[in-house]
């Protein structure tokens, strides 16, 4: 009986090497060329990339994106250790890179904020041999994250349909703003657009008065948060059918996908959505209050909240007002409970009050400037600003990573790079292609910074 268990199990393991999808043989072939490039110590200028660096190390990513949600998603895929290979236009790279003042040496504040942790090439798209560069470079990468106008890339043969073929074991991330398909699919899609079109502007700003913009933009930041997540995804799937997908995001669905609890009053409720300033549709008190110097924010997420406010503020009067006395009851009654929450408020200073409030069961916090915020001592505790050293400009500080694992590293590994600074490691050590031919390929003003 154990001859013949053996001989099934021989069987059934042949039998599957006869049914592997295509998919997996290809990705099986492409991990051991892959492996040998991103689980082995390179040492790139000063850059080192090290084995089990972060819990994506060995993951490789081409970045197409430019401006500001595909260079989010790729940063945070970096920082937990995916290998980030960002092509650039050869001429002036990412738009982001003009985008100033102010500026440090040559590179823009705004593109050292989202581009560290890669490495750039800077390849001309529009030429047939920088497409096969592509191809090439697609066949030995697990990820390919894009945010062109929808039919850019497949009239340039590097749409999904094309490196497919090319490339089925590889996640295909795309970010528009307004989808690959439908009426607006054609459109620009910048921030600020898809929160006005996707009901976000509508709803913030002080009430009765025009519409606001966030400070940020937290539409586009968002969807690199969901390309990230679905990418992430894709590549848990892929280890279960051994094949790559297409992954679409937008702006505009994000931004739907966030009104969240507005969306529900609205769908369910049939309520109109307004601008409340800071204050809470459905939560009375829950808003920002004038101090004798400056601001800060106060909620009451419960009555026993509201109570403990009350007590620590000197205003027990207001527990015996049935107006009052729930949550209710004091959002029709928002007016003059504010009121007299506002007036106290003004009597002492952010300092004094945060003094007051400290170890309350409640939420408050105060309203700081950006300057502030650095250096509050929860950000300084978290360490949130790290110095790290550019290559042409020096020392420069970043914001670190917002999460941290337990035996993992996400971390700042390298600077944003200038433009082109890979592009020769890239081909030479990833692509293997002869110096002949990448000098050859400079020649023909194919690739830039070789």
């Amino acid at each position: 009986m154990r001859r013949v268990q053996m001989h099934m199990q021989a069987w059934q393991h042949l039998l599957q090497g006869f049914i592997m999808t295509p998919c997996t043989r290809l990705l099986v072939k492409m991990n051991s060329r892959r492996h040998c490039h991103s689980f082995q110590s390179t040492n790139v200028g000063d850059n080192k990339y090290t084995t089990h660096d972060g819990p994506l190390s060995g993951i490789r990513v081409i970045d197409l994106t430019r401006i500001l949600a595909g260079p989010f998603a790729t940063m945070v895929l970096g920082d937990f250790g995916a290998e980030i290979i960002k092509v650039e236009r050869p001429d002036k790279g990412d738009e982001t890179r003009s985008w100033g003042p102010p500026f440090l040496g040559t590179e823009s504040c705004y593109f050292l904020s989202v581009n560290r942790n890669k490495k750039s090439i800077a390849v001309n798209l529009k030429h047939p041999e920088g497409v096969s560069v592509m191809h090439d470079l697609a066949k030995c990468s697990d990820v390919l994250i894009e945010n062109y106008i929808p039919g850019v890339l497949d009239r340039l043969g590097l749409g999904y349909d094309k490196l497919k073929v090319v490339a089925p074991h590889l996640v295909y991330c795309t970010i528009s703003g307004y989808g690959s398909s439908g009426p607006y699919h054609n459109r620009p899609g910048y921030d600020v657009m898809a929160a006005s079109v996707g009901g976000l502007l509508g709803v913030t700003g002080p009430e009765g008065g025009e519409p606001c913009k966030v400070g940020v933009a937290m539409t586009d930041l968002t969807t690199g948060l969901y390309a990230h997540g679905a990418i992430m995804a894709a590549l848990l799937d892929r280890q279960k059918t051994g094949c790559g997908q297409k992954v679409d995001c937008s702006l505009l669905a994000t931004q739907i996908s966030c009104m969240v609890n507005l969306a529900s009053n609205f769908l369910n409720g049939g309520k109109e959505a307004k601008k409340w300033g800071t204050a809470h549709e459905s939560i009375v008190p829950y808003q920002a209050f004038p101090t004798n110097d400056g601001c800060l924010t106060v909620g009451a997420l419960s009555n026993k909240q509201f109570s403990a406010l009350c007590q620590t503020i000197g205003l027990e009067n207001l527990l015996q007002d049935e107006r009052f006395s729930t949550n209710a009851l004091r959002v029709t009654n928002r007016v003059a409970l504010i009121s007299a929450l506002s007036q106290t408020f003004q009597q002492k200073s952010t300092k004094e009050w945060l003094a007051i409030l400290d170890g309350c069961s409640f939420p408050y916090a105060p309203i700081n400037s950006i300057s502030q915020a650095f250096s509050d001592p929860q950000v300084i505790h978290d360490q949130m600003i790290q110095i790290i050293e550019h290559p042409s400009i020096g020392e420069i500080k970043q914001v670190a990573p917002a999460v941290s694992f337990s035996s993992s590293l996400n971390k700042i590994r390298t600077a944003p790079p200038v433009l082109g600074q890979h592009t020769r490691y890239v081909l030479l050590d990833i692509l293997q292609y002869s110096v002949e031919k990448v000098e050859e390929l400079k020649k023909q003003g194919v690739i830039y910074g070789a």
